[in-house]
Parts: structure tokens; C-alpha cells; sequence
């Protein structure tokens, strides 16, 4: 069951990644018995009465058997569904007596048995990553709680940049509320059935974390868009290019989702609509954010370019040379966390290196809402210095004097 929880939120959460299309082990057990099962009475209806001599085909639960006569011995391979957990190669047989078909041997759980040891270590390894990433996210989630206070709070700090930073920002609120909210939702209960669940708060949680993560993909590309501006100088940041940008963040996956939604309640109103293998209309949302990481990848790397022109010792102006040397220092810091490695596993099959992708999806991508915060806010100069003023003159108040240790300036930051 644990493995089945964690693997249900990497499905939902890891959205731009093609493992998405995917089930996780135990739905595709369970779908699979149920394929085989829709096959096989199939066969029996047709077979049935054809012959009435020997034994006639049936389903028992695990294999289908076929039309045997009197005294002759069928082996059936172990199930495909076993190779999920385990490479099976065994086989059961049923003799055909005169009194219908004899039971299996080897029975089932020794010819198709899977290593309880290999289940074991699975179990304590998603244990162990669902630990980190609920770490992860609720340490995210408080630090930017904090920084998101301290932006609106500061006047000072009001710009079009602190703004776009704001909502980026509230994105990966909501995008760690989206996990604890999914969390609490479809495991509630250890007895629910993740694979067939099918409820309005289910699909709900789901819509929401499809959403959250859509939105948080989008102002990462909105700060791209926006340092490439402000390297370029060809774009006036009025309130209409602000209006233009919100409506990018919020507006666009707002419109995908609810296309997403109308697709899924019309034509594929299946489980909890967190199971997306083969689904055509899966790629109404895992399309525009992977053009969006493709168009971020890209728009990083042009900003690279322009920053290593204007950087040039011949051309460079002697009072803007610290101001492009620490964007420069910004924009290098950031790179890693605007969806590179998104990049590299965005054309990998879906079968390469699963658990590699749990300790970067999961793990340290929990951890990227705590870097942004600290890389865009906590270390920002403007922040530092507005925090510093605000504790010289609370102390100012509070003691009408100031201590020579206030007065130190701050160290200087490539924000």
C-alpha cells in the first residue's frame, strides 16, 4: 500500500516527464487480471459450446484455460502481470479428467512467486522517500509563507519584480498544499481502493494538483520572460505588460485544465482521472508545459548569450560593469532550478531509470520552493537592507538609541 501511495504522487505531481503515461505497479496488476478476465469470458462464450467432450475453457481468477479433452495435460505460462514485480518464467498445468479440470500444479504461488525480500526493500525505499519529500515540501512551504509576507509587507519592495517573484512564489504554496490536500484525500484509509476510486473530492484534488503544478511551470517561464526583458531594454513594464503576464501564469493553464476537464468528464470519466495510460487527451496538459520548459531551456540560454555580450571587456560600460556581473552571478544560481534537468529526462523512454526519477521529482524537487525562496528573496540585497532599516528603527523605538552593531552595513549579494 505504501508503495502504491507514493507512486500515485509521482503519477500526479511529475507532470512534463513521460513516465506519466504509465501506471504504477499495482493498477496495472489489477487492470491487467481484469483484461485478461474481459478476454477470456469472451473465449468461453464463444468455445463453450462447440465441444462437449472433455473439459470446457473457464477462468479461474488468475489464467484462462482452453478446450481440453479427456485426459490430455495443458500448461499455461505464469501470468504477464507477475513480470511486473519480478522476471517470471514458470508455468502451471491442469490435467482435463473425466470429472472436469484438476487443480493447478505447481500451485500459483510457487510456480509464479514473487521474492517477499524484493517487496520488502521497494516498501522501504518509498517509505523513505515519502519521509523526504514531506519534509521537503512542508520546510517549502513555511520559509515561503515568509517570503511572501515579506514582500507585500515592505513598500519598498513593491516592483514589477518582487510581483512576478510574489506569484511564482504562491505557486509552489500551492503546489505543496496540493500534495498534503491530495494526501489526505486519497489515502485517507488504508482500505481504499486507489485503483477504481471514483469520487467529486478525488477528482477534485486531482484537478488541483494538475493545476498548481501547471501554474508554477508557466511563472518560472514568466521569469525567464521577464530577466530577458530586462537584459534586452525593449520592454515597458506598465501595468498592462503585468496584466499580460498574469494572465500567461494563471490564465493559460486555467483554459488547458478546464479542456482537460470537459475531455475527461465526456469521454474518459474513468477512476479518479489520475490514471492517464494511453490517453490521447493526457497531452492537453503535458503538452503546453513541456513547449513551456522547452521555450524556459531556451530563453535561459539566450540570456546567457546576452549576458556574456554585454559582458565583453571592450564593449562594457565602466557604471553598469557591477550591475551586469551580479545578474550575471543571479541568473547562473537560478538556471539549475527553471527546469534543465526537466529538459533531459523529457525525451528519455518511459521505462529509464524510474527510481532516479523519484530522488529528483520527488526528493529534491520538494526542495525547490525553499531554494527559490532563498535565492530570490532571503538573499536579496534590496530585501536584506529593507529588513535591516526596519530593525534599526524598531530598536530606534524600543531603546531611542541605536548600537554601533546596527549600523554595520550589509555584505554584499549577487541579488
Amino acid at each position: 500500500m505504501l508503495f502504491l501511495r507514493t507512486t500515485c504522487i509521482f503519477v500526479i505531481f511529475i507532470l512534463p516527464l513521460s513516465a506519466l503515461s504509465t501506471l504504477h505497479p499495482e493498477c496495472e496488476y489489477i487492470f491487467q487480471l481484469a483484461r485478461d478476465e474481459q478476454h477470456c469470458l469472451q473465449y468461453v462464450a464463444e468455445h463453450t459450446n462447440k465441444s462437449n467432450n472433455g473439459c470446457v475453457p473457464m477462468w479461474d481468477a488468475v489464467v484462462c484455460w482452453p478446450n481440453a479433452v479427456t485426459g490430455e495435460t495443458i500448461y499455461r505460462a505464469c501470468p504477464a502481470v507477475f513480470s511486473l514485480f519480478k522476471n517470471i518464467t514458470g508455468s502451471v498445468g491442469r490435467n482435463c479428467t473425466s470429472g472436469g479440470w484438476s487443480k493447478p500444479f505447481p500451485p500459483y504461488h510457487i510456480a509464479c512467486t514473487v521474492e517477499d525480500d524484493l517487496l520488502e526493500t521497494e516498501q522501504s525505499y518509498f517509505a523513505t522517500v515519502k519521509i523526504i519529500y514531506t519534509i521537503g515540501y512542508s520546510v517549502s512551504l513555511a520559509v515561503l509563507v515568509v517570503a511572501v509576507l515579506i514582500l507585500m509587507l515592505f513598500r519598498k519592495l513593491h516592483c514589477a519584480r518582487n510581483y512576478i517573484h510574489i506569484q511564482l512564489f504562491i505557486t509552489f504554496i500551492l503546489k505543496a498544499a496540493s500534495v498534503f490536500i491530495k494526501d489526505a484525500t486519497l489515502f485517507s484509509s488504508e482500505d481504499t481502493n486507489h485503483c477504481t476510486l471514483s469520487t467529486f473530492a478525488c477528482k477534485a484534488s486531482v484537478i488541483f494538483c494538475h493545476y498548481c503544478v501547471m501554474a508554477n511551470f508557466f511563472w518560472l517561464l514568466v521569469e525567464a520572460l521577464y530577466l530577458n526583458s530586462l537584459l534586452l531594454s525593449s520592454l515597458y513594464h506598465s501595468c498592462c505588460c503585468m496584466w499580460g503576464f498574469s494572465l500567461l501564469g494563471w490564465g493559460v493553464p486555467f483554459i488547458f485544465i478546464s479542456l482537460w476537464i470537459g475531455s475527461r468528464m465526456y469521454f474518459e470519466d474513468t477512476e479518479c482521472w489520475d490514471i492517464n495510460e494511453e490517453s490521447q487527451f493526457w497531452w492537453i496538459i503535458k503538452g503546453p508545459i513541456v513547449v513551456s520548459i522547452a521555450v524556459n531551456f531556451m530563453l535561459f540560454m539566450n540570456i546567457i548569450r546576452i549576458l556574456n555580450q554585454k559582458l565583453n571587456p571592450r564593449l562594457i560600460q565602466f557604471n553598469n560593469s557591477s550591475q551586469y556581473r551580479r545578474l550575471t552571478k543571479s541568473t547562473l544560481l537560478l538556471l539549475p532550478l527553471f527546469g534543465t534537468h526537466y529538459m533531459f529526462f523529457n525525451f528519455l523512454p518511459d521505462y529509464f531509470s524510474v527510481n532516479l526519477r523519484f530522488c529528483i521529482e520527488l526528493c529534491l524537487g520538494s526542495f525547490q520552493g525553499l531554494l527559490v525562496a532563498i535565492l530570490y528573496c532571503f538573499l536579496n540585497q534590496e530585501v536584506q537592507k529593507e529588513m535591516h532599516m526596519q530593525w534599526l528603527r524598531w530598536h530606534e523605538r524600543s531603546y531611542g538609541v541605536v548600537s554601533p552593531a546596527a549600523k554595520c552595513s550589509q555584505m554584499d549579494t549577487p541579488f
